[in-house]
């Protein structure tokens, strides 16, 4: 047990070092302490609440992954809304984007949900840019 504990304390510098826990909060951590938790109690015959404890875990996983999925928009509902055409240059994306967001940003006086959305298709539109124009290296 306590060698299986070095290697998963070695994983977690190495993903925390290479950037892959950012996607993750505090809460996720709890999550999987009580899913280990619950996978110990599962271990040690305690069937009830360790099978409860993972179950938590696991729903909260789904939830969470449900409730943090992006916004999605399609091209010409982007296009529409910061209103540029369909061969848009990334300056003209940005000029509208700009002159768009300084109008419904909630600090002056337009609501969070519409600047959200006015964010989303500026990167849907840059986003389709940049697949259809490759970038050379």
């Amino acid at each position: 047990m306590p060698l299986l504990l070095v290697f998963v304390g070695i994983g977690l510098v190495w993903a925390w070092r290479t950037g892959k826990l950012k996607g993750y909060t505090y809460e996720d951590g709890v999550a999987l302490a009580l899913f280990l938790l619950g996978v110990r109690l599962l271990t040690t015959g305690r069937t009830v609440p360790g099978a409860t404890l993972m179950v938590g875990a696991l729903l909260w996983a789904a939830w969470r992954r449900k409730r943090s999925a992006p916004p999605q928009m399609g091209i010409d509902d982007a296009r529409r809304l910061l209103g540029v055409p369909e061969g848009a240059t990334l300056g003209q994306i940005r000029d509208a984007h700009r002159r768009l967001i300084t109008r419904v940003h909630p600090d002056a006086g337009g609501s969070a949900e519409l600047a959200n959305r006015v964010n989303v298709a500026r990167d849907v539109l840059v986003a389709e840019m940049n697949r259809r124009t490759p970038r050379a290296s």
